[in-house]
């Protein structure tokens, strides 16, 4: 009779290696989620069970890999392996809605004032001086109305729409959004200083060359203005950006900065906040009814700092 040979089945099912997750780091606002994906490996693990947790459930919550973001701060989700405590992490940072997207601009020195033809529109753009600033950031769009609402509640916009930058605002009332958005966050916005918003216009250290507005020597390829907004201002973000990354420079609306407005001097200067005192705050970049030989990189206005037309908007800056 033949003999009969029993072959055992060994299981090919293997212990767990590790746990990955499918991001790092994200960045929420207040009442945003956020799926979060798990991978434990290898592939053909016996026990793939993993739970999750917060470090911080009041800023952030975490139920089968869905993030809710819930206040404002950063916690740490992260997910475990059963079988082994293998664990990965992401580290979640909730926003307030109103908080800019910002933009780094390493420090440098560049010379600030007109370089072109110093006319009737460039009037108080020289001389010419050279600057030094430290490192900054700048908000890569100017402060839209949905962000304005979120802080203050009420919308002062002619032209309405959330992704509209926030016109008729005074000086007056950027600094009480500012200070509003601040108490909010614990943070520090705030205007930028004159020298930094033109440092920043001309593409800070990544600029390419001397060009006449942000980014271009092509007006219609980075700013709206009297020929091409259609009479009114335009989405923030839709015209190409500088060498920054930072949109609408130049056009759609003028842009408060924190300084008083002051002729400028050939006196080579580091970090200028401008003078102490004064009647007139700065204003820089343009706007849509200007005509596109109206403004630049380096053209300057000056406006009382209680006025606020459909042509008054601004951007954040933080140190």
């Amino acid at each position: 009779m033949a003999a009969i040979v029993v072959v055992g089945v060994m299981s090919c099912k293997k212990d767990v290696e590790s746990v990955q997750l499918d991001k790092s780091t994200a960045t929420l606002e207040v009442n945003g989620t956020l799926k979060l994906t798990a991978t434990v490996l290898p592939a053909n693990a016996a026990d793939k069970a993993i739970t999750w947790s917060s470090d911080k459930p009041a800023v952030a919550t975490v139920a089968d890999g869905l993030v809710t973001a819930k206040a404002v701060g950063t916690a740490t989700i992260t997910v475990t392996t059963k079988d082994g405590g293998k664990t990965a992490t992401c580290v979640v940072t909730v926003i307030h809605p109103a908080e800019p997207e910002m933009v780094s601009v390493e420090g440098g020195t560049f010379t600030m004032g007109c370089r072109g033809i110093d006319g009737v529109y460039f009037n108080g753009a020289r001389p010419l001086f050279q600057v030094t600033l430290k490192s900054f950031k700048m908000a890569k769009y100017l402060v839209t109305q949905k962000q304005w609402v979120a802080i203050m509640g009420t919308n002062p916009s002619e032209f309405k729409g959330d992704d509209l930058p926030v016109e008729q605002v005074s000086w007056n009332d950027a600094q009480e959004f500012i200070s509003k958005l601040n108490t909010a966050t614990g943070k520090n916005y705030r205007l930028p200083t004159e020298a930094e918003w033109e440092y920043a216009a001309r593409g800070g250290t990544k600029s390419k060359e001397e060009y006449w507005y942000s980014g271009s020597n092509n007006v219609d390829a980075v700013a709206w203005y009297y020929d091409n907004c259609g009479g009114k201002t335009q989405p923030v973000g839709k015209k190409a950006p500088n060498e920054l990354g930072i949109y609408d420079m130049n056009g759609n609306v003028d842009e408060w900065c924190s300084d008083w407005y002051a002729a400028y001097t050939n006196t080579p200067k580091t970090n200028p906040t401008g003078p102490a005192t004064g009647t007139k705050r700065v204003c820089r970049g343009g706007d849509w009814i200007c005509d596109d030989m109206m403004f630049s990189v380096a053209s300057r206005s000056d406006i009382y700092p209680t006025f606020n037309f459909s042509i008054l908007g601004f951007r954040l800056a933080h140190d």
